[in-house]
């Protein structure tokens, strides 16, 4: 017995040589069958697949009708097809670990069983109950170029996860094909087995099937099918993990070190983003002089740039401030929306550099309390506040895991040349699991925009940066800071929120509420709308979380308020005169009651 398996594992082992010395040429695409679980979205499924929302869509016409949703299902996503390493025929792909993510989740969940786990603990070094948080793992999805033994009208090709429940016959009727076909591409494999993977010809996005190119050379389908049916299976099993083995090394994420500052970087995946030289950076920056000087944060001096033709806001953070560095660095390489600012680049030279898109109109907060400036109009204030909710609303309803920013004041709301909003500065930033909440070990944030739950007991949930983005509109308002003196003569400081209370409170706030507008607007506002902003405020700084709004409700109520101002004339109106119909019939009060009713709900959505 012992003499067998010895010979197996010889076998194996030989198989191994022969894969790599068969895998020559790839046939360059293939497709991934990609079964939709609840919860995904199209932007998740994108951004694991190295992809974009449009080339899903475009080869899953009637399954995908927009950018923006997918039905539960199967959808097919294309994929290099490559002869990996010499190895064997298939891809790498590169996941950025999330806390509390394991290969099973990753191999299973997040790539849809389309790599088993055993694949991903012998292409990773990683301990299976020890994966650091924002690591990278390599995730190796295997293909096939066709075989033109069986036939050559067939070049492109599904990889294609089998599921419990389903039969050979049941596949061969979905994709209308013939049985003896795909078993002749499978040869071996049982297509009732519930689960493996099997090879079937796919169509491109024209609805065609595309013929073996002969020039492809690489492993036949049924080859690999059988070696991978052969692991899930656990036949020599431990052969298998020496064959995978021997080749680990290849797969290892490996980046270059220069110095002590690039260490930070270890495991990190910014392949989409450019990689700068501190040479380029100080040159752009005059040697980051003051007179290029455009801001100072808590992590680090914001410098102007000019840099490969795109104008720039270059941020120099020391090597202390490595956490945040890699915090902002990992949200914005994988969240991408027109209310978020967008990040070029980094430099790990030195000291710690992200490279963003220059947004020319400075922060909210210098438009507001700056000098030299003129006052924002009300819709522009409105459309501001529109902005960024969309912002927020994209970070936590259209991720996976959600994102916190933990940090959002009007100071990180930058403005563009055509008063529009992005959110910046996602130092701060953490990911958290949908309906979760989170314990920090220390607090972080702003005084003055810290909800009760966080500042006292370190509770972490979308609902904080509802609070936070409350005080902003409050801001909006009032121009006031977020922590203010009651009038010069008070020594006392006060924060924002319980003045805008004091008069919210009262039966008819509109009495006082004129007191709290920004001086600088004079009488070019409609109060009934400022009285809206400040309701809906009022409902985001609630104590109690779970009668706060999500960003999702918060965004329909500004884009109504949004719509009732945006053709205001400021010279025909005055504070007295009503707004539209829709306004009016905008009752915030009720809406917060139906937030109270529906909290569950909107916590297990991560809102």
């Amino acid at each position: 017995m012992r003499f067998r398996i010895g010979l197996g594992f010889l076998v194996l082992l030989s198989l191994c040589f022969t894969v790599k010395s068969q895998c020559i040429r790839s046939c360059d695409l293939a497709l991934a069958s990609y079964f939709v679980w609840p919860g995904s979205n199209l932007s998740f499924i994108a951004r694991v697949m190295e992809t974009s929302g449009l080339t899903i869509a475009s080869y899953n016409k009637d399954v995908v009708p927009n950018r923006e949703s997918v039905q539960v299902g199967r959808v097919n996503i294309p994929f290099s097809c490559e002869c990996v390493n010499g190895n064997f025929l298939g891809y790498m792909f590169e996941y950025d670990v999330n806390s509390g993510d394991t290969y099973h989740t990753v191999a299973e969940i997040y790539f849809s069983n389309l790599t088993t786990v055993e694949a991903m603990e012998w292409f990773n070094s990683y301990s299976p109950t020890n994966i650091p948080d924002y690591q990278l793992l390599n995730v190796s999805v295997n293909c096939s170029c066709g075989n033109s033994a069986v036939s050559e009208d067939y070049g492109l090709f599904i990889t294609y996860p089998l599921r419990p429940g389903e039969t050979l016959a049941s596949i061969a009727q979905n994709v209308q094909l013939d049985e003896t076909l795909l078993q002749r591409y499978n040869p071996g494999v049982n297509f009732s087995q519930g689960s493996g993977f099997v090879y079937i010809p796919g169509k491109d996005p024209n609805g065609s099937y595309r013929p073996l190119k002969s020039s492809s050379k690489g492993l036949a389908g049924g080859v690999i099918a059988g070696i991978i049916v052969a692991a899930i299976a656990g036949v020599l099993l431990l052969a298998g993990v020496a064959c995978f083995g021997f080749y680990r090394k290849n797969w290892r994420y490996k980046p270059e070190e220069s110095n002590g500052a690039a260490r930070v970087l270890t495991g990190i995946k910014v392949h989409k983003s450019v990689e700068y030289s501190y040479e380029e950076l100080a040159r752009a920056t005059d040697n980051f002089s003051l007179a290029n000087k455009i801001g100072q944060g808590g992590f680090g001096a914001v410098y102007y740039a000019e840099l490969r033709g795109e104008k720039a806001a270059i941020k120099k953070m020391d090597t202390q401030a490595s956490k945040e560095f890699l915090a902002e660095l990992n949200v914005l390489t994988r969240v991408h929306h027109s209310n978020l600012v967008r990040l070029i680049g980094y430099c790990v030279e030195g000291s710690l550099f992200l490279v963003y898109e220059y947004v020319e109109n400075g922060n909210l907060s210098q438009h507001l309390r700056g000098s030299g400036r003129d006052p924002l109009p009300w819709s522009n204030r409105v459309q501001i506040a529109l902005d960024s909710a969309r912002g927020l609303e994209y970070i936590h309803e259209h991720t996976v895991p959600v994102y916190i920013h933990r940090d959002i004041k009007s100071a990180n709301i930058l403005i563009d040349k055509n008063f529009h909003a992005k959110v910046a500065d996602f130092g701060l930033a953490k990911l958290i699991e949908v309906g979760s909440t989170s314990l920090p070990t220390h607090l972080v944030g702003t005084f003055g925009y810290m909800p009760p739950e966080y500042a006292q007991c370190g509770e972490v949930s979308p609902k904080v940066d509802v609070y936070a983005f409350g005080v902003v509109i409050y801001e909006l308002i009032s121009a006031k800071q977020a922590v203010v003196r009651a009038d010069s003569s008070d020594s006392e400081s006060r924060g924002l929120v319980g003045l805008f209370e004091e008069v919210l409170n009262q039966p008819d706030p509109k009495e006082d509420l004129w007191k709290l507008v920004d001086p600088g607007l004079g009488d070019n506002y409609p109060l009934d709308s400022v009285r809206e902003m400040a309701q809906l405020a009022k409902a985001c700084t609630r104590e109690n979380k779970e009668l706060r709004p999500s960003m999702q409700s918060i965004v329909v109520t500004l884009m109504t308020l949004s719509s009732s101002t945006e053709d205001w004339d400021v010279g025909s109106l005055n504070e007295n005169q009503a707004l539209s119909s829709s306004t009016e019939d905008l009752d915030v009060g009720s809406f917060c009651e139906r937030e109270s009713q529906a909290s569950s709900v909107h916590l297990m959505s991560g809102s």
